[in-house]
């Protein structure tokens, strides 16, 4: 179980890695900004806000491959960074997109199931 728990934490950070990328670098082109209902000059205003907000979600990943990968104090590590992205993904559910629920807090939610069940196991 302790593999799962670490495949699906490693899945986290890695949507984290890619939401990460696309704010910081890729805010700006018009497929990305569109999607979530911006125009190009509400984007250009928005996109410091955007590039800050990526980096935070790359700090998450930084913290989830940190809690997939240590060795010592395993559990609080991996639950910390799992609850902070199911809290920013209901919080961005309610605040931009309802589909932050299914990118973010659903693997978050599963992989903090894992954790918990590697933990009983252990």
């Amino acid at each position: 179980m302790q593999i799962v728990a670490t495949i699906a934490i490693a899945f986290v950070a890695f949507i984290h890695i890619v939401i990460s990328v696309v704010e910081m670098f890729l805010w700006k082109n018009p497929v990305v900004h569109q999607r979530l209902g911006f125009t190009a000059d509400i984007a250009s205003q928005v996109a410091p806000i955007v590039k800050n907000a990526g980096l935070y979600n790359g700090f998450i990943a930084a913290g989830l491959i940190w809690g997939a990968f240590t060795k010592s104090d395993v559990l609080s590590i991996r639950v910390f960074f799992l609850v902070c992205v199911v809290i920013a993904g209901i919080f961005g559910a309610l605040t931009l997109k309802r589909t932050t629920l299914v990118l973010q807090t659903l693997p978050a939610s599963i992989a903090l199931i894992f954790v918990w069940l590697a933990f009983v196991q252990y």
